[in-house]
């Protein structure tokens, strides 16, 4: 099969871990015989990320977009403009089976209009639990976009999400919308177990974007109430975003700073060994639609503390291959964190069995198949 993926998240030259939950899946699929293209899609008012990848063909292609929310409804439209041509070259190179597009606004969009010219049929996958976009855009132009991914889903030979919670948001919009869960794959070969924590005993790590949902003050908040009684407890930060100097005024108005360090980005090798160096993974965030972290965290043999009402609780068995807490809480968090901290015995246990989970189901390999056998259904 010859697949051409359209994304907005890939590697590039800033940022070689951006969008790794698609090009990794690529690389796996290109082993079990689906080849394909990759059309980085960029607007044209953010700086040129050339894409990255040793495996798999990817091109850049830029767009015109207008800012804000009635950017994001009308960008599909400009970037089937800005692919059309490229699209058809490639085409008659060698025949394209299935365009997948990732997220409704603007790829899937695009997808859209492109299959509708082409005689293409299209799948578009959903990475998040805001599926219509209307948490992100709100008023008349967070209608336009409810509207606009509406018909994109409808018209998708078949809409992929990373969970159930996921396929739930999107089948809010109408019957007739046809999804498949397929999670997230995790390579156990890059992240897995090390002989011994290499971090203080104490130590904690986080890894996201520093945005509001993910729960970084409640994790901060929660490391200065358990100061007094852990003095050995440090807390790694790996990511960057909107929320850094907010998050780092709040360490020092709680006096945590010299325990919390903020690392910023990280290298996916580099993500691999300080998840093998932690003693826990936290990432106490409302709003998520999986999360491949939490996997990651688990395929290298650790506890992963996520939350309830997430994504992750279709893959974390509370208290047996991970641990989950209310958002928001404290008090939970601290209790969560105490408890694994000085049960040992209890920490080596769930350890091997998120182990056992990831290699089980949710390898890369594992996506790959699930995400074949769409394929096939779809073009067949």
């Amino acid at each position: 099969m010859n697949i051409l993926t359209l994304t907005p998240f890939f590697p590039n030259q800033l940022d070689g871990a951006q969008g790794c939950f698609v090009s990794e899946p690529l690389v796996a699929l290109s082993k079990i015989g689906v080849e394909g293209t990759v059309l980085f899609a960029q607007p044209f008012y953010r700086a040129a990320r050339h894409p990255l990848s040793d495996a798999v063909p990817a091109e850049l292609v830029r767009y015109l977009s207008l800012s804000g929310g009635w950017g994001l409804s009308s960008a599909g439209a400009f970037l089937f403009a800005s692919a059309l041509k490229r699209l058809r070259r490639l085409h008659s190179e060698k025949r394209i089976d299935l365009i997948h597009a990732h997220a409704p606004l603007p790829c899937g969009h695009a997808a859209m209009l492109l299959a509708e010219e082409l005689k293409i049929p299209y799948v578009v996958s959903v990475h998040g639990l805001d599926a219509y976009s209307t948490n992100q855009v709100r008023g008349i132009t967070g209608e336009w976009c409810r509207r606009v991914s509406q018909r994109v889903y409808r018209l998708a030979k078949r809409v992929i999400c990373v969970s159930n919670q996921v396929a739930e948001e999107v089948l809010a919009g109408g019957p007739a919308i046809r999804t498949s869960v397929v999670y997230n794959g995790v390579d156990p070969e890059l992240f897995f177990p090390g002989d011994e924590p290499a971090s203080p005993p104490q130590s904690i790590l986080s890894i996201a974007n520093l945005i509001p949902i993910k729960g970084h003050e409640t994790l901060l908040r929660t490391v200065a109430a358990m100061a007094s009684q852990y003095p050995e407890l440090h807390l790694e930060i790996v990511g960057d975003g909107p929320e850094r100097e907010r998050l780092a005024a709040l360490a020092r108005e709680l006096r945590v700073d010299q325990r919390v360090r903020f690392s910023g980005r990280k290298t996916r090798r580099e993500v691999a060994q300080l998840l093998r160096d932690c003693v826990l993974f936290a990432l106490p965030s409302k709003y998520e639609g999986l999360g491949c972290v939490y996997l990651e965290a688990m395929s290298s043999g650790k506890v992963a503390i996520g939350c309830r009402g997430q994504g992750i609780e279709e893959i974390i068995r509370h208290g047996f291959d991970g641990w989950l807490v209310s958002p928001d809480n404290v008090q939970e968090l601290g209790t969560a964190l105490a408890t694994l901290l000085s049960n040992v015995a209890l920490r080596d246990n769930i350890e091997m069995r998120a182990r056992q989970t990831v290699l089980q189901r949710l390898t890369l390999t594992h996506q790959a198949v699930q995400l074949r056998q769409v394929y096939e259904e779809v073009s067949s």
